[in-house]
């Protein structure tokens, strides 16, 4: 028989395949509703998330390199970018670094959600951090309206959970924002082997494109390797998870 307390993951077994099963059914039905012409105001609050997720990636390398992470902006359609201020010109590697950053951070989160519905304990304590980052990034980087709207409603709705949600329905909330976080690269998979596209009126990179530049092999050299880099970090998400 599995358990799953304070003190011990999942079972192994049958109980395992399920969770597995589960994981992945969430994530074929999200990956076509996103393609389905009315899918996608179904699963909205989750696409500003995957946005916020993408432009954090970016936000929080760029510091990690010394510059300074100004603001957040996501727009109605869930489309967004990260500003980043810096005095002197960035360096090859951490141009290519912060552009990966956001490609991979989604997955990254994810993997780590789905790693922290091991135990209670860490499950609760994935939904206090998922929240808190939510609110404070609200408050210090988010400078949009449909970011001040989604993402504390999202914040707020995890502390709920972990203040008076039952120890089953938090653990399917923390695996299913991980699953929303590991597969947010499919709500547009081209933009990984795209040169770039327009935002806002402006003509910009793609992240893949940002890298070519910074490390010359083609965008859709570099969109192969992330693609192999995320499903390698699923797997080895789920393969621990369910140990």
């Amino acid at each position: 028989m599995s358990r799953w307390n304070k003190g011990s993951g999942w079972g192994g077994g049958k109980s395992a395949r399920k969770e597995i099963t589960t994981l992945i059914v969430i994530a074929v039905v999200t990956i076509i509703l996103w393609h389905s012409p009315y899918g996608g105001y179904l699963l909205y609050p989750f696409t500003i998330l995957s946005t916020w997720f993408h432009e954090m990636g970016h936000g929080l390398a760029t510091m990690l390199f010394g510059h300074r992470f100004e603001r957040l902006v996501i727009f109605p359609n869930g489309s967004g970018y990260a500003l980043h201020l810096s005095p002197d010109p960035l360096s090859r590697i951490s141009i290519a670094a912060i552009s990966a950053a956001g490609l991979l951070g989604p997955t990254i989160a994810g993997c780590l959600l789905i790693l922290s519905s091991r135990t209670a304990r860490n499950t609760k304590l994935a939904l206090y951090v998922l929240a808190g980052a939510l609110l404070l990034s609200t408050v210090v980087w988010v400078r949009s309206m449909v970011g001040w709207l989604v993402l504390p409603f999202v914040g707020l709705a995890c502390l709920l959970l972990a203040f008076r949600g039952r120890m089953g329905t938090q653990r399917f909330a923390v695996q299913f924002l991980g699953v929303q976080g590991c597969i947010s690269i499919y709500r547009d998979f081209g933009y990984l082997f795209s040169p770039g596209g327009v935002l806002g009126g402006v003509p910009q990179l793609s992240d893949t494109a940002q890298i070519e530049q910074a490390l010359l092999l083609p965008y859709w050299f570099w969109g192969g390797v992330i693609t192999v880099l995320i499903a390698g970090m699923v797997w080895w998400a789920l393969k621990r998870a369910h140990r």
